[in-house]
């Protein structure tokens, strides 16, 4: 994708995108997801199955009696900066999927009449395929992934929230909030939280390298060690905006990535750098989560100067009306006007899911922003550009236009 940064992203610099014939293509904005992959068609391929192949019986998912601390230490250990992941995918209850980076696309199930909702995605060790999870715990395979089991026949205590390969690819646990433990294939039981007490329930799972124990993390970045898994830090005491949603091993498994539901990374232990592909479940949380979702469905219509929607949307039309569609919120019509009174200023440390961004020929002149788009997270926007409603990397085009504050509407 190519967009050269001039007033065409704007139509500001043609007109005035407040003409009856303008604000005429606003009428009509649906929520409907439309579903999109980028470059490829959509498929899905549901695969279902009873039966529980490991150890973790259905009591292990016990509710918690109430709430109280977590049984891992908190506090120091905390990440203080967020890295940005660049290749992760996003999933929608509704079993939409989209892929960042080098994440590649698989298919989705999103064209499916689903029984319960999507509630996670786990890629395959080697990236080329995952697994799509439902609360009742039916599974979904694309790509390379192969199907071991699921609790889709079992009545379950706790719904399902979560899964995790094993090293081998060969098998898989499925997780419940209360920290309840399933395995199938060649996954081994090592222990659960389903008889703890937890602040917060259970979000997420991964394995230590040689498959001989596992984390658990909990919505606020909480941890809990089980085998030969060992405790590196956690981000329950200074919890993020955005939901802890994945927990990633470093290699060596000295060290983890807890990442958000955004794509923003926290290392621990020995975990450096740029961390492996992950899975994402995007779950609406804040106001500008909304409007990313919004966004998320606009994916594949097409740049249309002027254009409010729904056929078609430009840059800062697109902004204007997430956030009008999915979170309530108004604000200026064109790029200038929003960066000059949209919400409240954001340093770029700041961004969260939602926060409008600018581009403009002076970063002391609003008057000069002519390009607009929503921060997703993971150094990743959505926008509206030359090749319509699309995502992409924040840095495109360089640092050099970017202004120096964002907008929260």
């Amino acid at each position: 994708m190519t967009c050269v940064p001039t007033g065409r992203c704007d139509p500001r610099a043609f007109g005035d995108p407040r003409s009856p014939l303008m604000a005429a293509a606003a009428d009509g904005i649906g929520v409907a997801v439309q579903k999109f992959f980028r470059g490829l068609a959509l498929g899905a391929v549901l695969v279902f199955g009873v039966g529980c192949l490991g150890s973790a019986a259905v009591a292990a998912a016990s509710p918690p009696a109430g709430t109280g601390a977590a049984a891992v230490p908190t506090g120091s250990e905390t990440s203080s900066t967020g890295l940005l992941s660049t290749s992760f995918w996003l999933a929608s209850a509704q079993g939409d999927v989209w892929n960042f980076g080098n994440a590649g696309a698989y298919g989705s199930a999103g064209g499916l009449p689903l029984a319960h909702p999507i509630v996670a995605i786990t890629p395959t060790n080697d990236d080329q395929g995952y697994w799509l999870v439902a609360s009742d715990g039916g599974v979904f395979t694309y790509g390379d992934a192969a199907f071991y089991g699921s609790t889709g026949a079992l009545a379950l205590n706790k719904p399902i929230v979560a899964m995790a390969s094993t090293p081998d690819g060969k098998g898989y646990w499925l997780v419940a909030s209360d920290g309840g433990i399933f395995s199938f294939g060649d996954a081994a039981f090592y222990g659960s939280t389903g008889g703890l007490v937890l602040n917060e329930p259970i979000a997420a799972m991964a394995p230590t390298p040689d498959g001989r124990g596992y984390w658990l993390m909990a919505r606020d970045g909480g941890i809990f060690t089980f085998g030969d898994a060992t405790f590196y830090g956690s981000t329950a005491a200074d919890a993020p905006t955005d939901p802890a949603e994945k927990i990633v091993p470093a290699a060596s498994g000295q060290g983890y990535w807890i990442e958000d539901q955004n794509g923003t990374m926290y290392p621990f232990g020995s975990a450096q750098g740029a961390p492996p592909s992950a899975g994402l479940m995007f779950q609406p949380v804040t106001p500008g989560d909304r409007a990313v979702l919004f966004a998320f469905a606009q994916l594949g219509k097409p740049y249309i100067w002027g254009g409010n929607g729904p056929v078609g949307y430009d840059c800062s039309g697109l902004a204007l009306a997430s956030w009008q569609q999915g979170a309530g919120v108004t604000f200026a019509r064109v790029a200038d006007d929003q960066y000059h009174t949209a919400g409240q200023a954001v340093t770029p440390a700041q961004l969260s899911a939602g926060d409008l961004v600018f581009w403009g020929n002076s970063q002391t002149d609003w008057t000069t922003v002519y390009h607009t788009a929503l921060y997703v997270g993971g150094d990743q926007i959505v926008e509206s550009t030359d090749g319509g409603v699309q995502l992409n990397s924040l840095g495109q085009w360089g640092q050099g236009d970017i202004m120096p504050v964002g907008r929260r509407p």
